[in-house]
């Protein structure tokens, strides 16, 4: 590996993490890159005719794609094609505006908000925030309502903290309450400012609608800070949403390079992983086997093809791991454990909590050895339970073999998370390689 390699894939990394400030965003910055590499689009709900040697991808819902691959020597070469797929998702933990959120308190104007996910509340606080996500307005039938999306791409929100002085045992440690603690002041109200409808006229005024045209919104609270890189040798980068954009670059970059001439090669990224994955965009639901079925029929093949290329496919779950802290050692496995700049984290756990085990793990290993792509294997402690995966959940559905990896950061589920900047390099080669 030299610099050049992992710098180029830094700085694409960058650009997602910049671009990607809610998932819809996410999906509109992946789309835009397939579709400049020569990506078609189709439809979900539209029929299909697909054709080897060609490359597609489906937006699903606004919140997820799944982007496909099929080799130009797949149908004339007789046999089921095999099915490689990679994954990941788009969202993060956060802040989310509530249906009804003006709230005020004597001059202060704030938002009432919920929290996505499991974000580390208090880094949430002091912070430069803006909003991003959709506005739905009026359109020609109550079926047909436009869409836009928004992103205010300014600082408009915090949270401030409490002053010492009001509790001299801050430090010590407090326990954030969501309803009342993280509510983000948007204005000091004026004469301007209608205290009952400021948000929505503030919809109405950055889309230039009218504000009895807007229909519903979903808005996405994001930390505004830039990406940077820290150390002496600037080999580390620091930022919001590296769980789990990097594994988004990873995915993309596999499916864009993928020169397979016989199989398909997919790359799905699904939304809702942080809250368990069962919606109709989530891990959990029936969504990448209806595509993939979907695109197995366009070609030609029945649906006992399909299955025997679901059951002989093989799903890299890509999310990231966690990295050595180096104030917190014990924390972790003695051995099984991995620090920044030391490559692909394979994640396994006897719980299957990852989904993973000896003989595709050893497939992986063996794609990282020969292609000199550095890696470790991680296991949580014993007595400490980790987190999950959507590897585990899509394997359970599709009966697909699978095997969990990613980059190893610090800080994760932090509103800034830290990694190393050679990792992201060796994710995306292992996708690479792995979608061949």
């Amino acid at each position: 590996m030299n610099s050049i390699s992992y710098q180029n894939d830094t700085a694409e990394l960058i650009g997602h993490l910049r671009a990607g400030v809610s998932p819809f965003h996410t999906i509109r910055y992946s789309a835009g890159i397939l579709e400049a590499q020569g990506f078609e689009e189709l439809k979900l709900d539209s029929p299909w005719s697909i054709q080897a040697g060609k490359s597609y991808y489906v937006n699903i819902f606004d919140t997820s794609l799944a982007a496909f691959s099929v080799g130009k020597d797949t149908v004339s070469d007789g046999g089921v094609p095999g099915l490689r797929v990679a994954a990941s998702h788009t969202d993060w933990p956060c802040l989310m505006v509530k249906p009804s959120p003006e709230l005020t308190c004597g001059p202060y104007a704030k938002l009432n908000v919920s929290v996505y996910g499991g974000p580390i509340l208090n880094t949430w606080l002091d912070r430069t925030l803006s909003l991003a996500g959709k506005v739905c307005v009026r359109g020609t039938d109550p079926f047909h309502p436009e869409v836009l999306l928004v992103d205010f791409a300014r600082p408009l929100l915090t949270v401030p903290n409490l002053a010492i002085h009001f509790n001299r045992d801050v430090n010590k440690g407090v326990e954030l309450n969501p309803q009342k603690d993280m509510q983000p002041i948007l204005a000091v109200l004026d004469e301007t400012l209608n205290k009952d409808t400021f948000f929505l006229d503030l919809l109405a005024k950055e889309t230039g609608r009218n504000k009895e045209d807007i229909l519903d919104y979903e808005f996405y609270i994001y930390n505004c800070d830039e990406p940077c890189f820290l150390g002496i040798n600037d080999e580390m980068l620091s930022s919001p949403r590296l769980d789990n954009l990097t594994s988004v670059h990873a995915c993309l970059s596999g499916i864009m390079n993928s020169r397979r001439k016989n199989g398909i090669n997919a790359a799905v990224l699904y939304d809702n992983e942080e809250i368990g994955s069962s919606t109709k965009q989530g891990a959990a639901s029936p969504l990448l086997e209806r595509i993939m079925e979907k695109v197995y029929l366009s070609l030609g093949y029945g649906r006992s093809d399909f299955l025997n290329a679901l059951f002989g496919g093989f799903l890299l779950s890509l999310d990231v791991a966690h990295a050595l802290h180096p104030n917190q050692a014990e924390k972790y496995d003695p051995k099984d454990r991995i620090c920044l700049n030391e490559g692909v984290a394979l994640k396994l756990a006897v719980s299957q909590a990852y989904a993973t085990d000896a003989s595709y793990v050893s497939v992986i290993e063996d794609i990282c050895r020969r292609n000199s792509i550095p890696y470790r294997k991680f296991s949580n402690r014993s007595d400490i339970r980790g987190g999950s995966t959507l590897g585990s959940i899509s394997s359970c559905l599709l009966t697909m073999p699978t095997v969990d990896a990613g980059v190893p950061i610090l800080a994760m589920h932090s509103s800034r998370e830290l990694m190393g900047i050679k990792d992201q390099w060796a994710l995306a080669e292992l996708t690479r390689r792995f979608l061949g």
